[in-house]
């Protein structure tokens, strides 16, 4: 993989503060945006996704883990389809349920455990990674590849914030 375009570092103190930046992503996210989520069991994936979905205008009785299901589409404002690789041994096995053709359709894409099978992201996308940094604390590293993933980086997480 290139260098990306474009990261930034931020520290949550909690699962809260984890869950409102998700919201904040959520409020920016357009169609055809590719989020790739990465992080051991526990680094607070599942609040962000959360926070994500709410941001997209999901009502968050919807909001459910796909892990069974594979791709688990949302109604908001746009369409969110929230995808969980965690289950899936290879690229094959994900092609075969037809994720790949909602990769630049007409809602953004929100996918857990993308380190599993990195083939799943397309050439330009936002890769968050969510690592423990002590009690209840996450460092999140997100990383742009491309000028779309760029621009919603910085309408993010602007540098002077």
């Amino acid at each position: 993989m290139s260098t990306p375009t474009l990261s930034r570092t931020v520290l949550s103190g909690s699962p809260e503060e984890t869950h409102r930046l998700g919201l904040k992503l959520g409020q920016v996210l357009q169609p055809g945006d590719f989020v790739g989520l990465v992080g051991d069991l526990g680094a607070g994936k599942t609040h962000l996704v959360r926070g994500v979905a709410e941001g997209a205008g999901v009502s968050r009785s919807e909001v459910a883990s796909p892990t069974f299901a594979i791709v688990y589409p949302y109604r908001g404002r746009l369409p969110l389809y929230h995808a969980d690789l965690y289950r899936l041994a290879d690229y094959d096995e994900l092609y075969a349920t037809g994720f790949l053709d909602l990769v630049g359709g007409d809602g953004a894409v929100l996918v857990e455990w993308l380190d599993r099978i990195p083939q799943a992201a397309p050439r330009e996308f936002l890769r968050i990674t969510l690592r423990d940094a002590g009690e209840d604390s996450r460092e999140l590293v997100a990383e742009a590849w491309g000028t779309r993933p760029a621009e919603l980086l910085k309408a993010w997480l602007p540098a002077d914030r």
